[in-house]
């Protein structure tokens, strides 16, 4: 993985990010606001659990750009970028993995919502150039538990409470661009993601003009019945390897590595695309272009990113 030390390459927008309950993190004792620096775009990161009892989930709906990524068993976990609006509730919060630390960097001193982290993480986590706001830091009203489900799986946040102002320009730094639909692609209604122990199954709705989720087999909506639906899917191939980390079971971590290029393909107004994306360094965001090297536009809306083992 790059290191969080090196000066951030190229120009990005201001970031926005919080820690939930457990960790020992500190803030950088600037005393400055969150968000407060260079006057740009801000965003909140949210990790989001996704295991059956953690379902359904909560705000992620209001979500810009939500990560898929591989953890531990084969399982998967969810990461919310929040940039044009905030959810009153987003949940379940659970923890950060290393992966995060490189995805993350492409924005300027995000603050990544979570619930804790393998006690040999938390020093990178610590060095790194986030807005941390554990609920020891944040206001008291920001984290709480949730009835109706057994922890860990009931830990949400109030990112309100974290005097958050999102921006739609924090986007920018993701490489991503928006626009009409491209010309080529095939016609596809649907497209089915797999990691050992979790499936992601998307759905062309042409009335709706949006990609049903639907996540271990069962229909993916929100704890107010909302279905989830992005616009745009991205099943982005990577290099899925063994970190230095574990859980307390002893399962050892997956590291998905961001930075690189690869193939990968881009599904939207009921085409799929297939695509290369370049992502040269930490500090920069992912480009899709075309096989001919165009840029790829994404349909304006939500954004799915899975991340599938090349």
């Amino acid at each position: 993985m790059k290191r969080w030390a090196r000066t951030r390459a190229g120009a990005g927008a201001v970031a926005l990010a919080a820690l939930a309950a457990g960790c020992t993190i500190q803030t950088d004792g600037s005393g400055a606001a969150p968000g407060a620096q260079g006057g740009g775009g801000s965003v909140l990161a949210v990790k989001i659990d996704n295991v059956g009892a953690a379902r359904p989930q909560t705000g992620i709906d209001a979500a810009d750009v939500i990560y898929v990524e591989q953890v531990e068993a084969g399982l998967s976990r969810l990461m919310a970028v929040f940039a044009t609006r905030l959810p009153p509730v987003v949940g379940p919060v659970r923890s950060a993995r290393e992966t995060d630390l490189e995805l993350l960097r492409q924005f300027d001193r995000p603050v990544l919502a979570f619930s804790g982290a393998q006690s040999r993480l938390l020093p990178l986590i610590e060095g790194a150039p986030l807005r941390a706001l554990p609920p020891g830091k944040a206001p008291g009203d920001a984290y709480y538990r949730g009835s109706g489900r057994p922890a860990p799986h009931n830990l949400f946040l109030r990112p309100k409470a974290l005097d958050a102002a999102p921006r739609a320009e924090a986007l920018k730094s993701t490489g991503f661009r928006f626009g009409p639909k491209p010309s080529g692609g095939t016609p596809r209604n649907r497209q089915t993601v797999r990691f050992p122990s979790a499936s992601f199954t998307f759905d062309w709705v042409e009335y709706e003009g949006r990609w049903r989720v639907t996540m271990d087999g069962t229909r993916a909506r929100t704890s107010g019945g909302k279905e989830l639906s992005p616009s745009t899917v991205v099943v982005q191939y990577v290099k899925v390897r063994p970190s230095s980390f574990h859980d307390r079971s002893g399962n050892v971590s997956p590291f998905t590595e961001t930075v690189g290029e690869g193939k990968a393909r881009v599904l939207r107004d009921g085409r799929a695309y297939e695509a290369r994306w370049q992502r040269p360094s930490d500090g920069d965001g992912t480009e899709f272009t075309t096989s001919d090297g165009a840029p790829l536009p994404f349909a304006k809306g939500q954004v799915w990113v899975v991340y599938a083992k090349a």
